[in-house]
């Protein structure tokens, strides 16, 4: 984790950085290797999942006035220093959200279960937002700070794609650039099996579609309704 904290550049694309850790409550002194790496690591008392950490962590990156805010795992499966590749299209004013994808760059896991899953979500992903999209569930990423402002984001776990759906819905501007997806070198995941991991992921990945949808019904009668 500190390896990870220590990778990311001073700067990325001209624009200064700093890193946010948020300590879901950890009982192995992560918060304290994250400080003493340089971080500004803000601790919850108890373990209140994914989804509560990255709410935790968008607002605190809003409030010190992040122009774009990168994510990535601490558990070294990612590579900070690919993020310039991500941040470079918000920058350029050709994108608003960057999506990392393996199928793009490559990986180094081998479960194929896993990989027929990524590829079988980005399909899906693809056929109901329009947007192509090959690893919706990929943590690797960087987008504008305002769109954690504009996506509702209720999850508590698979926020990934919850975030990647809601901001396409938005109407937010949404590619795909190469990244690595390392073997994990610490912790474990907390999201069960293959079969377990996938049928959460599924649902996830269906029902914040189909709520974007009903949402944006709901405003399309309320503007039909004030032109009548």
């Amino acid at each position: 984790m500190a390896g990870v904290i220590s990778s990311v550049p001073g700067s990325i694309c001209g624009l200064a950085t700093e890193t946010i850790l948020i300590d879901d409550g950890s009982t192995d002194g992560t918060g304290e290797l994250a400080r003493e790496a340089g971080a500004l690591v803000c601790r919850l008392p108890v373990n209140l999942g994914q989804g509560h950490a990255f709410r935790l962590g968008y607002r605190l990156a809003r409030a010190r006035h992040a122009q774009i805010i990168c994510t990535a795992d601490a558990d070294g499966q990612f590579d900070p220093r690919e993020l310039p590749a991500l941040v470079e299209p918000i920058v350029a004013g050709r994108a608003d959200f960057v999506n990392g994808s393996r199928r793009l760059g490559r990986t180094e896991t081998t479960d194929p279960v896993r990989k027929a899953g990524v590829f079988f979500y980005g399909a899906l992903v693809t056929v109901l937002t329009r947007v192509r999209i090959t690893d919706p569930a990929n943590g690797l990423r960087a987008f504008r700070s305002e769109v954690t402002e504009r996506v509702p984001l209720r999850q508590t776990q698979y926020q990934t794609s919850e975030m990647l759906i809601g901001a396409i819905a938005q109407g937010f501007r949404v590619i795909e650039a190469p990244a690595t997806m390392r073997k994990r070198t610490a912790g474990s995941s907390k999201k069960g099996g293959n079969l377990l991991y996938g049928l959460r992921f599924g649902r996830v990945v269906v029902t914040t579609w189909w709520a974007q949808r009903r949402a944006q019904r709901r405003v399309a009668r309320r503007s039909n309704a004030d032109r009548g």
